[in-house]
């Protein structure tokens, strides 16, 4: 039996409950609400549960994933209407193709179904399945309703897994399809943001304290080049997925075999011509029941592999937002917080990690179903998987979504980035003032010693006073130093500390970004000025 969704029907409820009628309902001004508490009869308090009530979408529990976050069309990909309307699709090519193969399946039944592919009774099919337990057989009942002439012929030799299995892989790969156009539009972003600041100097962080420069483009890069491996994965898999195909029962095709009279080439040509009908340019030659549930791991892996890109990518914003250097996009009517107006909080990154997070943990799922597929198949891995493919593609489109927003309204502050640049340059030109003593004449160990000691004292200052660091000013001022006063501040340029980052953001975008991105020119133009608007 097909894994189903187990409701109660009004025959099963009796007297256990019943639909109020208007004037029961609950008014505004009642004094006992749903999910209010009241004292029993031995005086504890009691929660009064809506177990009369008969309840409509905001009145029970939704998934934020869809209520709150998702786009329209990967809500609309794991839809009911997209799923049972491709259910049907699969119906009416099975029967296409077995009908151009030589089965007595008439013009009239094809025609017929294909004017009822969306036209689907969601109360009956919702009833036959309460009466029957079985989701796929529920469904070719209610198709059957509205095509009498083709009821005889629909889901001919197929078992469920022929709509269950090939509809999931048909929206997994539009799925892919939505994640990569929103992947290649953030890359677009955040390349045109590395480019505009590939110069602009910046402190480096190793364990998160300060390290040599390095540039707020260069460190984009870093970013971009982990979204660019998120990007070839999601296409590797998507290209690599296949359909199940018309396979039957166990995987034998045993059915398909009797229907064509143990002639094996039309039971071929029949598999081949529905995958391709479908879209796909392969479909597994063994699978048993089902195809591989290793298939679902190579999917949610890549997902989750991309989870731990945006963690990283929105933590450095968060922490860069802390700084005060770079800052997400704050529009003019936001609140960062309710009793502090003055907050700017990082609510986009912040959302991106809450989700990521989840995100990561959901290859466990994938994994553990496909361990315990026993045999041809076992159907514990049916509900599992009706909330974690879902759940995967949906979060994974709401932090490109979010990110989108993100990238396309990044803001930077130089003159803090200078400011903290100042603070710790000083520190770090040391060897570039002993090297320039050298050069003078001077004697590199009493170089060293000498601004060994103005460094320590310059340190004090800093974290003991809580003073700018004047380190600059006491090399200046020691006439030790007198034969190089005049190089200091070619000595203490910021950019002569940034190395080739500025050549290597310019190589990577020509060697690896615009070569990644050559085949969607098309997805979003860096010159587009379209704005990813966050619904909450």
């Amino acid at each position: 039996m097909s894994d189903s969704t187990v409701t109660t029907n009004d025959s099963q409820r009796g007297s256990r409950t019943e639909s109020l009628s208007t004037q029961d309902q609950p008014s505004i001004k009642s004094t006992t609400r749903l999910g209010s508490i009241s004292n029993g009869s031995n005086g504890k308090e009691q929660a009064i549960l809506p177990s009369t009530i008969s309840l409509d979408d905001r009145s029970k529990y939704r998934s934020p994933l869809v209520s709150r976050y998702a786009s329209a069309e990967m809500s609309y990909n794991f839809s009911d209407v997209k799923k049972f309307s491709t259910w049907r699709r699969l119906w009416f090519w099975l029967a296409k193709c077995q009908h151009q193969l030589g089965l007595d399946i008439s013009e009239e039944q094809l025609d017929e179904m294909e004017k009822n592919l969306t036209n689907i009774d969601f109360d009956v099919a919702e009833a036959e399945e309460r009466r029957r337990r079985h989701d796929v057989m529920a469904h070719v009942h209610t198709f059957a309703r509205c095509c009498p002439k083709a009821s005889p012929i629909i889901h001919l030799g197929a078992t469920s897994a022929f709509v269950g299995d090939n509809a999931d892989l048909i929206v997994m790969r539009d799925g892919f399809d939505i994640l990569i156009n929103k992947l290649v539009r953030c890359i677009q972003r955040l390349t045109a943001f590395a480019q505009e600041y590939a110069c602009l100097p910046t402190l480096g962080y190793t364990h998160m304290q300060p390290a040599q420069l390095t540039t707020v483009g260069k460190r984009a890069c870093v970013w971009i080049q982990d979204l660019l491996m998120d990007l070839k994965n999601f296409e590797r898999v998507k290209r690599q997925l296949k359909f199940r195909g018309v396979k039957g029962t166990t995987g034998t095709q045993a059915s398909f075999l009797q229907l064509f009279n143990g002639d094996h080439s039309k039971v071929e040509d029949l598999d081949r011509m529905v995958t391709e009908m479908a879209g796909f340019s392969k479909a597994f030659i063994i699978c048993a029941q089902t195809y591989t549930r290793k298939l679902d791991v190579e999917v949610v892996s890549v997902l989750s592999s991309f989870g731990g890109t945006i963690h990283k990518m929105c933590t450095d914003i968060r922490l860069l937002a802390s700084l005060k250097e770079i800052e997400e996009p704050f529009e003019i009517e936001q609140i960062g917080s309710s009793a502090m107006p003055y907050k700017r909080n990082p609510m986009r990154c912040e959302r991106c990690c809450s989700l990521a997070r989840h995100l990561m943990t959901l290859i466990n799922d994938p994994l553990g179903t496909h361990s315990v597929q026993w045999m041809e198949r076992t159907l514990d891995d049916s509900a599992n998987k009706r909330i974690c493919i879902p759940e995967a593609f949906l979060t994974a489109d709401i932090i490109l979504f979010t990110l989108l927003n993100i990238s396309e309204g990044l803001v930077v502050y130089p003159k803090v980035i200078e400011k903290h640049i100042k603070q710790e340059l000083p520190f770090m030109a040391t060897e570039n003032i002993i090297m320039a003593m050298v050069s003078a004449g001077g004697n590199r160990q009493e170089c060293h010693e000498k601004i060994r000691t103005l460094s320590q004292k310059a340190a004090e200052r800093v974290k003991i006073d809580g003073l700018d660091n004047d380190l600059v000013e006491r090399v200046k001022n020691d006439p030790y130093f007198a034969p190089i006063v005049s190089k200091l501040d070619v000595l203490l340029d910021a950019k002569t500390f940034i190395g080739r980052a500025p050549e290597q953001v310019y190589e990577f975008i020509s060697r690896e970004v615009e070569p990644a991105l050559k085949n969607f020119a098309s997805v979003n133009p860096l010159n587009l000025t379209k704005t990813a608007e966050l619904t909450v």
